[in-house]
Formats: C-alpha cells, structure tokens, sequence
C-alpha cells in the first residue's frame, strides 16, 4: 500500500515579512526569499556560486539559452557540504526562475559584501561576512541557525525552519495558479508526486473555486 504524503506546517506570508524586516543584513534578507519566495532547499542555497546567479534578461553572453533572471542549481562536491538533492543521472545546469524581489535583495547583497576584505576571496555566494572563519562558504546548518535567530529577534511565536519557508513557496505557487506539474519543476523535484504536499490552497482560493461555478439557471439566462 502506498502511504500518502503528509502535508507539514508551512510558514505564513506574515512570518515571513516579520523574518524579512528581522534581517540586519541584505545577506540575510537574501536567504529569506531564497527559501521562501524561490524555494530553494538549504543545502542548494548554500552551494550556490557566483557563476551560477543569472540576474539578467538575457544570459547568452555567459552561454546559457535561458531568458529572464535565474539562478542554476548543480550538484558538487562543496567543501562546506552542501549538496543539490538532484538524481545523479539528472540533465546538468538545472535553471529556476526568480522573482524581481529576489534580484533586487541580491543586489544589495552584491555590494554589501564586496565592501568587506574578506568579500571577494570566495566564489560561494553565500559566505560569513560576520563570524568566523570570515569568507568562508555558509553551511546548510548555519542557515537553518540563521532562521531559528531571525525568528527570536521577529517574536515569532515558533521556531520557522527552512522545509517550513519551501513549504511556504510551494503552496503561494499554487495559490497563484501553478499546476503540480510546474510546482514539481519550481521546487525541483524528480517527482511529480512530490509536489502534492505543498498543494495547501488558502481558503479565499477554495471559496473562489466554489464561486467560480456558474449555476443551472444561470447557464439557462436566469438570475443566479
């Protein structure tokens, strides 16, 4: 018997606006609408590099076909042990879509941490600017620590972890009319199965789907 996927808690669009105003940090800030606004896992987050970040409408002077700002997500062999949870047989340079909001924050970043000695010396894009070792590439572990500070200096009243803000990406992508199948790609799964526990609509969009059905007397001219 197949046992059917469990829908988890998922951050609120509140949680994370009140994580985002926390951040002391474009870095930081970045971090926060990686997971939760592009869905990144934080394992791809922290290996991401500088080569990989293609914030422009057209990317063909660095090779890639893609239109439109995206970042790529490989699988490596990361000194900080971050790993891309892609499928070795996976087509390489794996592309996700961003947001405006997401290429704005990163170009905060950009100049924040090349104002920094340190700034420069890494090609990771997600380095520690503040904490020691200064310069070296972020970990998967550090940014769900990052999360767990931001959400005591919001005053959340829980503790929101990575999986809670990807949750929270898949189900707006789904608000905001994405079929399973183009969640699966978004969040970048192998399966389209995968993609069924964040399919969490908001009730102003289940109300609207009921709404949306014309009535009998309305098909035959009359009042609804």
């Amino acid at each position: 018997m197949q046992v059917p996927r469990k829908k988890g808690e998922r951050a609120t669009d509140r949680e994370i606006v009140d994580l985002f105003l926390a951040c002391r940090s474009a870095r930081d800030r970045f971090i926060v609408l990686l997971l939760g606004r592009a869905g990144l896992r934080p394992g791809g987050a922290a290996g991401l590099r500088r080569e990989d970040m293609h914030f422009m409408p057209d990317s063909s002077a660095l090779g890639c076909p893609r239109k439109g700002s995206h970042l790529h997500t490989l699988r490596r062999d990361n000194p900080n042990g971050a790993w891309a949870k892609r499928q070795p047989t996976a087509a390489p340079g794996r592309w996700k879509p961003v947001d405006h909001l997401v290429v704005l924050t990163y170009d905060q970043y950009v100049p924040e941490r090349m104002a920094l000695p340190h700034g420069p010396d890494s090609d990771f894009v997600l380095v520690n600017l503040f904490a020691e070792p200064l310069g070296a590439p972020m970990t998967a572990d550090s940014i769900g620590e990052l999360l767990g500070r931001l959400s005591k200096r919001a005053g959340l009243s829980r503790n929101v972890t990575p999986r809670m803000l990807r949750r929270a990406a898949g189900s707006n992508f789904a608000d905001a009319g994405a079929g399973q199948d183009e969640i699966a790609g978004l969040l970048d799964h192998a399966r389209l199965s995968s993609a069924e526990p964040y399919l969490t609509p908001a009730p102003d969009r289940l109300r609207g789907a009921v709404d949306a059905v014309p009535s009998p007397r309305e098909l035959t001219g009359g009042v609804r």
